[in-house]
């Protein structure tokens, strides 16, 4: 089987760097690229957040992880696979991450909280829809809060 998928926006922002943490006060324009038609945002302003499928495309195919591994590699962690944290070296380099649409002008959406950084392929734009959030209670283990105390930091 062979899929196909091509980038349909861009990403504009200051964060240069790949970096884990601080990504709360990140404003980022995505851009729709030439041969998407902007009647494709129609009725988008009447969503409050939006979930954005984008592309690692700076992670080297050689640091693809396949096995467990120490999230972030801190050894105070538990070892878990990658299907069990939400790090950048998985192996189709896919990101989604929920946001906050602030503002539409023309192609380009102005959102805060994309933790993609600047030059980063859009894959796929969808909003969020009440039904499509978890039902009931949501858990997390403890490692996992810990790691990501500092992520949305301004």
């Amino acid at each position: 089987m062979q899929i196909s998928i091509y980038p349909i926006a861009i990403v504009n922002n200051n964060r240069k760097a790949i970096e884990d943490d601080n990504w709360g006060s990140i404003i980022s324009t995505i851009e729709l690229a030439e041969n998407i038609n902007e009647s494709s945002l129609k009725g988008i302003n009447e969503f409050s957040h939006l979930e954005i499928v984008f592309y690692f495309d700076k992670v080297a195919d050689d640091n693809i992880q396949f096995e467990a591994r120490y999230p972030r590699n801190n050894k105070e962690y538990p070892k878990v696979g990658i299907f069990a944290q939400r790090g950048k070296n998985r192996p189709n380099k896919l990101g989604v991450t929920i946001v906050e649409l602030l503002e539409i002008n023309n192609k380009k959406l102005i959102v805060k909280g994309l933790d993609a950084i600047d030059g980063t392929p859009i894959i796929d734009i969808k909003p969020v829809m009440k039904e499509f959030l978890p039902k009931g209670e949501v858990k997390q283990p403890n490692w996992s809060t810990s790691l990501m105390e500092r992520y949305w930091n301004s």
